[in-house]
């Protein structure tokens, strides 16, 4: 039982790090163009090189 005392904390601290990482991900703008990859794979200009 003493165990939780341990688990429940780290269980938290890390489930604020992912929270905290989709919150900067939100700010440095990663999710802006939710339809570019939708087009880009129906276009027919194939390189050998991918886009970045």
């Amino acid at each position: 039982m003493e165990m939780l005392a341990y688990l429940i904390p780290i269980s938290l601290f890390l489930g604020g790090l992912g929270l905290a990482g989709f919150f900067w991900a939100l700010k440095s703008r990663q999710f802006d163009d939710p339809e570019g990859d939708s087009h880009r794979i129906l276009s027919t200009d194939w390189d050998d090189e991918p886009k970045p």
